[in-house]
């Protein structure tokens, strides 16, 4: 089954002339990828704070039902500066529509993409978008490990408030899965289509010290590449081939790369950084058709590639961190198996880049684990000296092309 469905993948990249998401000035300043249900929820406002990789003078939002069993009714919805916690800056307030009007009611399984409001952003600029649900929503659409606090008042509608004072809060993101920018053209994103990593395990919440964080503080040293966009599209748990089955999360790889990598506005490159959490089924799954072998993941990440070459877009791969130690996931098989998928990644000349994470991250002293100085504790992800090296791995000249 997995055979044809590649086959199948291979075949749709190469039907028709397709093009890269349009560049007329807008760009993903901000990306989360929806990965689970989340919990009911009562009528109440939530406020979700993000920080834009770039900055711009208007701003739109988009809002998912992705895994909601119902249509998801949003009756404001307002974007504005954070001012820290749950506050706004004041005057900075801008009420969003969708399609000119200020409530939007979005299908099980859709998406909805907000009219631009007039909003200067900065770069590395916090915003706090507050949303209201007037009715109770049986199944909400959540991206896990946010690493960000979530304001949430019970009850009505507070999304223009300047703070929440008795806010609950949470740790997941609620509904919004990205934040675009309206920049200079031509617009310039480059996109991650993740695991843990690049979702930042082993970061501090409200920290912003994920490694595509880190990236974009780089970025914005560089007058010629501080306009480009980052869509983090890092799923904690997320494998390359197969979806989510406990302890893994998420629509696979294959399944999202359009929504989280082709479809991003401006996107010019994606970064493809998985596969880990294909090869640690084999030890954490007993079911046989859920364990990958090299052969096939170097067949997917093929088919990665040839789907952002059709559409015009150029992709690197980023090589697989050491993980010794790490339990429940390392064993000698694991180990080969990254070994042989580092190699084949190095050598097949099947992406425009490579990234050697793994190089920058190993200890030298022994290549099978993390660098001691770059561990968060539990040996396979990062702290956040150790994403800070990693953002220093992207030859800033790839995107200068």
């Amino acid at each position: 089954m997995l055979k044809r469905v590649l086959t199948a993948l291979l075949f749709l990249s190469f039907l028709g002339a397709a093009t890269a998401a349009p560049h007329d000035g807008w760009r993903t300043a901000w990306a989360t990828a929806p990965d689970s249900t989340g919990p009911a929820l009562d009528a109440q406002t939530l406020r979700q704070v993000v920080r834009t990789a770039t900055s711009g003078t208007r701003v739109r939002i988009r809002l998912s039902n992705l895994f909601g069993t119902q249509p998801l009714v949003i009756g404001a919805a307002h974007v504005a500066l954070s001012a820290g916690g749950a506050r706004v800056a004041p005057g900075s307030d801008r009420a969003l529509t969708f399609g000119g009007k200020a409530t939007v009611t979005i299908a099980p399984g859709a998406s909805a993409l907000s009219d631009p409001a007039a909003l200067p952003v900065g770069a590395l600029q916090p915003l706090a978008v507050s949303l209201y649900v007037p009715r109770k929503v049986e199944v909400s659409t959540i991206h896990g490990f946010a690493l960000q606090t979530v304001y949430m008042k019970v009850p009505g509608d507070a999304t223009a408030a300047a703070d929440l004072p008795s806010a609950a809060t949470d740790d997941s993101r609620y509904f919004l899965s990205d934040v675009e920018v309206e920049g200079p053209r031509p617009a310039r994103t480059l996109a991650i289509v993740g695991d843990s990593i690049a979702d930042g395990v082993g970061a501090g919440t409200d920290h912003d010290a994920r490694w595509p964080d880190a990236l974009a503080a780089r970025l914005q040293l560089d007058p010629a590449l501080a306009g480009i966009g980052i869509a983090n599209g890092g799923i904690a748990g997320n494998r390359i081939l197969h979806d989510g089955a406990d302890p893994y999360i998420g629509p696979s790889a294959v399944a999202r790369f359009d929504r989280d990598g082709l479809d991003k506005p401006g996107v010019r490159w994606i970064l493809v950084h998985a596969g880990l959490n294909d090869f640690t089924a084999t030890n954490l799954l007993t079911d046989p058709a859920q364990h990958v072998t090299v052969e096939q993941l170097e067949a997917g990440l093929r088919a990665l590639a040839a789907r952002a070459h059709a559409r015009g877009v150029r992709i690197w791969a980023g090589t697989l961190m050491p993980l010794a130690g790490a339990k429940r996931f390392y064993s000698d098989d694991v180990e080969r198996q990254r070994q042989a998928i580092n190699a084949w990644i190095r050598t097949s000349a099947v992406f425009d880049a490579v990234i050697d994470f793994d190089a920058a991250m190993r200890a030298p002293s022994d290549p099978t684990h993390l660098n001691p100085a770059y561990d968060s504790g539990d040996h396979l992800h990062p702290n956040e000296e150790g994403y800070r090296v990693m953002a220093h791995q992207i030859d800033l000249r790839l995107l200068r092309s």
